[in-house]
């Protein structure tokens, strides 16, 4: 991100493969931390130095929730959620175990709610808060926007999109509170409206673009 200096630290964790984000300000220390599924101790250790201004979730399955204890016990930061998710949040234990045979500490609730049109400060930055159902109910993507060079129509510098839209891809529909419909509606009218060249840093897999997944991923043909 030129001419700023914040950066995205991406720490993948658990057997799922999850992809924990570190938004990290050089400048004023402070970070922000999105979805912390496991490892909370490589978590930890990538933010020495830094005041956690906040934990947050892009949804409350257990591979991306799993280490919010840890590291909310570790920093002292509030850790925020959308409330549609809580119910899973609270079964993310339980859930864990039944699918890797290995359960996580139970993620405390959240201190406050994520709600669609929300903004957080971070920094010179903000994170905007979109509601991205589909999922699972309270899934959420957060778009990053910040001031200065580099930065494309609005200021967006990416989208944290969870697991609502992948590389190739988009979010599994089948579990309880899935709907396939609602998913795609929730990409096509929150994030496909972003700029082409918009990075996307999803919840698995490698990074891609906006404009990318809008020519070549199968799920999205027509949405150009």
């Amino acid at each position: 991100m030129s001419g700023l200096a914040l950066r995205v630290l991406t720490v993948t964790v658990g057997e799922l493969q999850a992809n924990s984000y570190l938004l990290l300000d050089d400048e004023s220390r402070k970070a922000v931390v999105i979805d912390p599924g496991d490892e909370p101790e490589r978590i930890l250790q990538a933010l020495q130095g830094y005041r956690v201004q906040w934990i947050l979730a892009t949804h409350g399955h257990f591979d991306h929730v799993g280490a919010v204890r840890a590291v909310k016990e570790a920093t002292g930061a509030p850790f925020a959620m959308h409330p549609g998710d809580l119910e899973m949040l609270r079964y993310a234990s339980d859930a864990a175990q039944l699918f890797t045979g290995r359960a996580v500490p139970t993620p405390p609730d959240p201190d406050g709610p994520l709600r669609g049109g929300q903004v957080l400060q971070v920094g010179p930055a903000t994170l905007e808060v979109r509601h991205t159902p589909g999922h699972s109910p309270g899934s959420v993507s957060l778009v990053l926007r910040a001031p200065g060079p580099g930065s494309l129509e609005g200021g967006v510098r990416g989208v944290f999109s969870g697991d609502a839209l992948f590389a190739g891809s988009i979010g599994r529909a089948d579990m309880p509170g899935g709907d396939h419909e609602t998913l795609l509606a929730s990409i096509r009218r929150r994030l496909l409206v972003l700029p082409d060249d918009c990075p996307v840093w999803p919840g698995h897999g490698p990074a891609t673009t906006i404009g990318q997944e809008r020519r070549t991923n199968p799920f999205l043909a027509g949405s150009g």
